[in-house]
């Protein structure tokens, strides 16, 4: 009935209650003084009191309406108690406006804290999201995380939990690979204390914000770089690994929380990585640069990281290799750069563990030539950070610049010959070069150019080399094969001159060996 509703209250903004003033100034203290002095000032009886800054915005303010009108009663849960206590804090519901009033009743539920179950403190802690700022300046987070801890520290060793991996005899993986997900859950009482593995709370803390999370780690001293637990790190990074996926799922955690909101918790994670690298494999440490990199890492986490992964990038494979990419490029090929450049500075580089990487470079140039928005220069850049030694054969790095040829038909005759510059002609097989004499894709003046190094690959005087020089084939069968080189050679390039010819309209100027149009130095007189 409309006198039962005289007073209208906009909470924060959101939402507009319309309420009996007398119902509620019953129990509030607050709300009987703002009424008051709102009378006072309008005789309009229909104004509308604003409350700004209310806990828990109209989902608290509804709870409080509905003790109000059921004669100060409420059923108080572990969920909505810490709630009701800040609403009550806030609207002054104390005994002195009435008796057994909801501020005195959410105080005794939270006495018996110390009672409650793991699940009962999580649920609580997960309901101080709405309303952080106060439940931290009163304590009451900081109450319920010790009462979080003690808890794991009643089935699991403390001492492992906090203390570095020295001292642990677990490691991730059994030393192979880093486990990101927790134990698997048959039933719900996998998750609860009592459960052998050392993983036990993992899940269960994922719920909570990242805020929250930090306020943990910080309680048990191992925020930043003074992060040197195995576990805590390893739970760092399944929590982080879980926050991706909702980021990628579109969950409304992602919607409250952007990225940076974990920067702390990544550059935390990634501190334990450092301390405790003994423990990760290479593919383990790619794992945690691909879970940390989109969290606002800073400079100097990053880095560290990177110099880890690049000292054993001998390890990798190419999956490894192939991190997504963030300025439109399929592929981080920045970070491959990188982690090449490291590798070669390295103290502990052996020319087997160079042409092992040299290898596996050439596969990843192959992978990443088809890209679209891959520069020339990054293709250079990947090609030309390895030294010539750490390729027996540059037929990786040709087929991989043909590849890219063929994704990128637009690409300009001058950013062709660019490409061809990390080519070594000396280190190409004999097919290789055939292959590329007759590829139209290639620029006629690079073409000659291999066929002439090829050529004087065949050692001169060949034919008179004498018996007692050779071991294997006889002198007739090598002089044959030097022969058919030669021949082989030759062919090619006088298919090369026909395609210049034809690229030129038959002039006969550039047969002769004059500076063509295209090229900045005289055709090399081969044949």
């Amino acid at each position: 009935m409309p006198e039962l509703r005289d007073l209208a209250v906009n909470v924060n903004g959101q939402q507009t209650f319309f309420l009996n003033q007398k119902v509620l100034s019953a129990y509030s203290e607050k709300l009987k003084k703002i009424v008051g002095r709102e009378k006072r000032k309008s005789r309009n009886k229909n104004s509308i009191i604003e409350i700004d800054g209310f806990p828990g915005g109209p989902d608290g303010f509804e709870l409080v309406s509905r003790f109000c009108y059921n004669h100060g009663k409420i059923k108080i849960t572990v969920s909505n108690v810490a709630l009701l206590h800040f609403c009550a804090v806030f609207l002054g519901m104390t005994e002195s406006v009435s008796t057994s009033n909801l501020l005195k009743q959410t105080e005794t539920f939270l006495d018996g804290m110390i009672y409650w179950s793991w699940q009962d403190t999580v649920s609580c802690l997960k309901s101080c999201e709405s309303f952080f700022t106060d439940a931290d300046s009163s304590g009451l987070v900081e109450k319920l995380i010790f009462s979080l801890l003690g808890k794991i520290a009643q089935n699991t060793d403390i001492a492992t939990l906090i203390a570095s991996s020295s001292s642990s005899s677990s490691s991730p993986e059994n030393e192979s690979r880093y486990r990101f997900s927790s134990p698997a859950k048959t039933t719900p009482e996998s998750t609860k204390p009592g459960s052998s593995s050392k993983q036990w709370w993992f899940d269960d803390l994922i719920i909570l914000p990242p805020m929250i999370i930090e306020k943990l780690i910080k309680n048990m001293g191992a925020y930043g770089t003074d992060n040197d637990s195995l576990i805590l790190t390893k739970f760092l990074l399944h929590y982080l690994e879980m926050a991706v996926l909702q980021c990628k799922t579109g969950s409304k955690r992602a919607a409250l929380y952007s990225r940076p909101a974990y920067a702390g918790l990544a550059d935390t994670a990634v501190h334990g990585v450092i301390s405790v690298s003994c423990s990760f494999s290479c593919r383990g440490l790619f794992s945690v640069l691909r879970i940390v990199s989109g969290f606002g890492l800073s400079k100097d986490c990053r880095a560290k990281l990177e110099m880890l992964i690049g000292g054993m990038l001998d390890q990798a494979t190419l999956d490894d290799l192939l991190v997504s990419g963030h300025d439109r490029g399929v592929f981080d090929v920045n970070l491959v750069i990188r982690l090449m450049r490291i590798f070669v500075y390295s103290d502990l580089l052996s020319s087997k563990k160079l042409k092992k990487v040299g290898a596996l470079i050439d596969k990843y140039l192959c992978e990443i030539s088809p890209d679209q928005n891959l520069k020339t220069s990054k293709v250079l850049g990947v090609a030309e950070s390895l030294p010539d030694s750490a390729r027996d054969s540059f037929d990786g790095v040709y087929k991989a610049i043909d590849i890219y040829l063929q994704s990128h038909p637009a690409l300009p005759f001058v950013e062709r010959s660019r490409l061809c510059r990390c080519l070594n002609y000396e280190k190409m097989s004999l097919e290789a070069c055939k292959d590329l004499a007759k590829n139209p894709r290639i620029p006629p003046d690079i073409a000659v150019q291999a066929l002439k190094l090829q050529h004087s690959k065949i050692p001169k005087g060949e034919s008179s080399v004498s018996v007692k020089d050779l071991k294997g084939p006889s002198p007739d069968q090598f002089l044959r094969d030097g022969l058919w080189r030669v021949m082989e050679l030759e062919e090619a390039c006088r298919e090369m001159k026909g395609r210049m010819s034809n690229l030129v309209g038959h002039d006969p100027s550039v047969i002769s060996g004059t500076t063509p149009y295209y090229s900045r130095s005289p055709l090399p007189k081969l044949c």
